[in-house]
This record gives C-alpha cells, sequence and structure tokens, in this order.
C-alpha cells in the first residue's frame, strides 16, 4: 500500500510539474512571437499594392491580445488590424508615393454594416485620388459585394455567383424552450418597443417590435442600394429586381447585367494587378498587408504636436466589472474619461461607441464622467455599428453625436428580467424550498419562487424612475422637451439616417468626422491621437487570457456561436435592470 501511494504522489507531482513547465514553455514562445512581431519596421517596395484581406472578425480597435491573431484550428497567426488601423492604412497609401494601388479581397465583411460604410468611405476617397483599385472574389455576400462595388475594377471567379437577396432580419426567441424547462421568466419593462425580452415571454414579433424591425432594415438595404446603383451604374429598380429574382447566382449572368467587369481566374487577376502596377512577370507583383504596411515609416509619420485629441473606445455590452475590450465596465470608460479630462495635452475627447447597452447603473455612471469632462472640454460621440439603449445613453450628453447611416441606435428605454425556476426545480427536478425570514420581504427576487405583487411594483417603480432619468437626460443633453423624447423613446430603435431626421444625432459621418469636428470645436489644427482606454502590455494581457479573465478564448472556442456563449456566461454580470436592445436581432 505504501509503494502505491508513493507512486501515486509521484505521478501526480509528476504531472503537476509537467503541466507548469508546459505552461511556462508556452508563455515564453508566446512572449517571443509577440517580441519579434512587435515593431519591427517593414519597407514598403516601389510599385507595392496594398491587400487588404478582410476575412477575419474586425473590430474598431486593433486588439493586442496575443491570441486574438491565433488560429487555433490551425495553430497560425494571422493579421487582424482593427478598423482603426484599416482605415488609416487606406488613407496613408493615398498619398504613399510607394503605393500604387489597392487589391480588394474581401467575399464578406466580417464586421457591422456601418464599419464597412466607414472602409468604403476611405476606399472612395483613395480611388478619387487617382490610384486604382481592384477587388476579387470566388463569391461575394451583399456586404462584401457593397464595399466591392467601389473598385476601378470588379472582378468574380468564372464558377462564382453573388449572394445578392435583400435584407431579412430574424430573431431567435426562447419562449417555447423555457416553458417546456419550467422556466419562468418574470418581464418588467417600459417602452411599446422595448423588444429585448420579447424572446422570453413571445414565439414570435409584437406588432411593434416587427414595425420597427421592418424599417430598420429597409433603411439599412436603401443605404445599401445607392452606392451601389451610383458606382454601377443600375438603377435602383434594376437592383431589386435581380435580388427578388435571386439573378445573380449564375457568375455569366452577373457579368451581363453589370454587376462585375469581368470573370477570371486567381492567377489571371495576378496578371491584372501587374498590368495596373506597372510590373512585367509576377516577381515584380508587390502586395503588402494591411497588418505588414502599419510598420512602415510612412504609415507612422505623424504630428510630433503636444496637444491631443483622446479616442475613448466604449466596445461592448455594459455591464458590472472593470471592463475590457470586449465589454464596457464601471472602471475602464469611467477612468479613461477621468484621465483625458485631467490630461492638459488632452484639448477634446472623442467617445467612440459601440454598444448594445446593457446595465442602466453602469451606464449612468458614464454618462456621469461625460457630463463632468463636457464641462472642461469638448466631448465628440462617434457611433459604430450599434449605440442603443445604454449606448445612447452615455452619449447623449455630448457636445455633438455622429453616427452612420447605418448605425442603429435609439432604443431609449428600460427592463427588468427576473427568473423564476419553481417549475424547472419542483415540477421537473423535484426540488423543494422551505424558509423562514425576519421581514417581509427579506427573499427579495428569490428565484425559486414567483414575485409577489408588492414586489413586482417595487421594480417597476425604479424603472419607472430609471426611465424618467433616462428620458431626462436626453431632452437635456438634446435640446428637446421630456414628451418629444418620450414620443421617440419608448425602446424604439432607429438608424443613423432616422435618428438624424429625430434629433438624436447632429451629423452623419465615422470617426475620422468626429475627430475633426473636436478638433475643430478644441480650435486646434496640428494634434496626435491618444488612444484609450490604454491597453495591457501583451506580456499582461497573456496572463489574463491564460486565466480566463479575457473573453479572447471563450470566442475562439466557440467561433461562430461565441456571441451566444458571451451572452450566456455574462447574464452573472448583469443587472437586473436594463437599458439594452434587443440582443439577437441578425440582419442577413
Amino acid at each position: 500500500m505504501s509503494h502505491f501511494l508513493k507512486y501515486t504522489l509521484a505521478t501526480i507531482l509528476g504531472l503537476f510539474i509537467t503541466g507548469i513547465l508546459t505552461i511556462l514553455l508556452f508563455i515564453v514562445m508566446m512572449g517571443a512571437i509577440i517580441s519579434s512581431s512587435e515593431d519591427k519596421e517593414v519597407i514598403a517596395q516601389d510599385h507595392s499594392i496594398l491587400h487588404l484581406n478582410l476575412d477575419y472578425e474586425i473590430t474598431d480597435r486593433s486588439n493586442n491580445a496575443p491570441f486574438s491573431p491565433l488560429n487555433f484550428s490551425e495553430f497560425s497567426m494571422k493579421e487582424n488590424p482593427g478598423l482603426d488601423e484599416i482605415v488609416r492604412a487606406i488613407e496613408k497609401a493615398k498619398d504613399d508615393p510607394k503605393i500604387e494601388g489597392i487589391y480588394l479581397s474581401a467575399p464578406t465583411v466580417l464586421t457591422g454594416m456601418s464599419s464597412t460604410q466607414e472602409i468604403r468611405k476611405a476606399l472612395k476617397a483613395f480611388k478619387e485620388s487617382g490610384k486604382f483599385i481592384i477587388a476579387y472574389a470566388t463569391v461575394f455576400d451583399q456586404k462584401g459585394y457593397y464595399l466591392a462595388s467601389v473598385a476601378d475594377k470588379l472582378f468574380l471567379h468564372p464558377e462564382g455567383f453573388i449572394l445578392f437577396t435583400g435584407l431579412n432580419g430574424k430573431i431567435t426567441f426562447y419562449k417555447g424552450a423555457l416553458e417546456k424547462l419550467g422556466v419562468d421568466m418574470q418581464i418588467i419593462r417600459h417602452g411599446q418597443f422595448k423588444s429585448a425580452v420579447e424572446p422570453f415571454m413571445l414565439d414570435k414579433m409584437s406588432d411593434a417590435n416587427k414595425k420597427q424591425t421592418s424599417a430598420l432594415i429597409h433603411s439599412v438595404w436603401d443605404e445599401i442600394l445607392a452606392p451601389i446603383s451610383e458606382s454601377r451604374g443600375l438603377t435602383i429598380e434594376q437592383l431589386n429586381q435581380n435580388a427578388d429574382n435571386l439573378s445573380l447566382n449564375d457568375a455569366d449572368d452577373a457579368l451581363n447585367l453589370g454587376y462585375v467587369d469581368g470573370l477570371k481566374y486567381p492567377d489571371e487577376i495576378e496578371d491584372q494587378l501587374l498590368t495596373y502596377s506597372g510590373g512585367e512577370d509576377k516577381e515584380d507583383l508587390n502586395l503588402i498587408s494591411v497588418s505588414k504596411y502599419i510598420n512602415t515609416s510612412f504609415y507612422k509619420e505623424g504630428s510630433k504636436s503636444r496637444d491631443k485629441i483622446a479616442v475613448i473606445y466604449a466596445t461592448g455590452e455594459i455591464m458590472a466589472g472593470k471592463g475590457d475590450d470586449t465589454y464596457i465596465g464601471e472602471k475602464n470608460i469611467v477612468n479613461a474619461l477621468r484621465d483625458a479630462r485631467e490630461n492638459s495635452r488632452v484639448k477634446a475627447v472623442v467617445l467612440r461607441i459601440n454598444s448594445p447597452g446593457g446595465s442602466a447603473l453602469v451606464s449612468d455612471l458614464i454618462w456621469r464622467e461625460v457630463e463632468l469632462t463636457r464641462l472642461e472640454k469638448p466631448v465628440i460621440a462617434s457611433m459604430s455599428d450599434v449605440a442603443a439603449s445604454g449606448g445612447y445613453y452615455i452619449a447623449c450628453n455630448a457636445s455633438s453625436i455622429f453616427a452612420e447611416p447605418t448605425t442603429i441606435t435609439g432604443s431609449i428605454g428600460v427592463f427588468g428580467m427576473v427568473p423564476n425556476l419553481e417549475g424547472l426545480l419542483t415540477d421537473k427536478l423535484g426540488i423543494t424550498f422551505d424558509a423562514v425570514s425576519t421581514n417581509a420581504n427579506a427573499d427579495f427576487m428569490d428565484i425559486t419562487k414567483p414575485l409577489a405583487p408588492f414586489q413586482e411594483s417595487i421594480i417597476l417603480r425604479s424603472i419607472e424612475n430609471t426611465y424618467s432619468s433616462f428620458v431626462g437626460k436626453v431632452a437635456t443633453g438634446r435640446g428637446m422637451t421630456f414628451e418629444a423624447v418620450d414620443a421617440i423613446g419608448q425602446g424604439r430603435v432607429w438608424t443613423g439616417v432616422q435618428a438624424l431626421e429625430l434629433g438624436l444625432v447632429d451629423k452623419l459621418g465615422g470617426l475620422d468626422d468626429a475627430i475633426a469636428a473636436a478638433a475643430e470645436a478644441a480650435e486646434i489644427t496640428d494634434y496626435r491621437i491618444l488612444s484609450l482606454p490604454v491597453q495591457k502590455d501583451p506580456i499582461m494581457q497573456l496572463l489574463e487570457d491564460l486565466s480566463g479573465e479575457s473573453q479572447i478564448l471563450l470566442d475562439k472556442q466557440f467561433g461562430e456561436f461565441a456571441k451566444q456563449a458571451r451572452y450566456l456566461k455574462n447574464i452573472e454580470k448583469q443587472d437586473f435592470i436594463q437599458a439594452r436592445m434587443p440582443y439577437d436581432l441578425q440582419i442577413q
């Protein structure tokens, strides 16, 4: 027996030491990869072509997390510059004498429609400089084709097709599954259009939600069609007719209808690029990726001014916690606003928002910091793909608000959701509970039993108070009456175009437009950009990833279902009073 215990303990100790050594070796290897790829200057060759290969999920800000560029299935590194670096690379390449043109390889674009609009706008400005853009794909989806349509020449594989069908807005409903499990989601809300809770209480869209969703996707579709019509010389009527008839499912039809300029194989595209760049053979073809181009000296050239404009990236759901690049917490954005406010070299602030909302309490904490900062220096809000509900809450008192035409915003409304698991635990599993209490409502929000009417009335009063506060702050920030905001509130979502007409935003434009407005408001012409919150050192970020604090590994593990997994993981951090838009609306 003693020998058995000795060998067992020795085996356990050996496995433990091996595990520790493996982790340390992995950290050293990742550190070596990080250090070898960091800040190494790249020399762009003459007659180079900037290659935009957008086959990864694009975020507003480049992620410095070590696991972010790692492809776990192939254990390889791939580029993943953020929207900020992509747009800046296009802008710099426009004036770079070594860059002849752009090769756009984007059959699909893994980001929101507003971010795609910003990239297209930058490409259009690049094209107007006289340099060429060639786009190619074996298959285009709608967003990929929308982006590619800006190109001088657009090519498709001879056996490819364009998935051009119109938009479809789909919502997943959980009511039936919850009923089978015996779970009752107790919903308390304010707002006729506050549809974030509908998936838990209905099995289809309410009339109000269907109305707002239909208006939303039609507005987005109009924004997709207009630029394609202008670039390709096709009428809106033709575009809609071709979408209705699925006319582009054949490459020859796509060519004959004028959607592409030619059908080519990849090697023929190389010949086309050589012709445009002035090369003679394929050895002269110099393609440079965005991830390499951002390490060239021309890209890095910038102002030496002491004046700065702080760009604060507020990305993800708003909820309790310190926050990181994937969610907005009560510390990261609050501290970033304070840092910008107290930094005498920061002359203006741009709050870049890409959030569906979340905790009403955390939203209010950030609203307060925006208010304090605005009293000392200009604060411009720049809305990305979505800045709705809590996302709009933190923007409403900015000095000025910019949104893209397809930005999803508004959703001024509040709701509460408390699960009742009595049916699951007692009826399904046979688990019962008994308790004694010192006071009448000591069991307030006990998830093993339904809310008492008095308890529900208390939650409703809190929601009504929060909604009134939300509407009042929007009214003050936007110079509107309470009644006017309430009339367009009620939880209804709007596109940027609609929000401009309603007075919820001031101008249509992207991040660059917001930065220019901030500089004008601060009366400065020469400045540098200070990106906040300050991102962690990659090694520290690696340790955080390994500890499970980061969501990067979760995203890598669940792939296309990462958003749902992230939502389920974050439920424990959610306040019961939420200012949030519908979570699972998928526009395809």
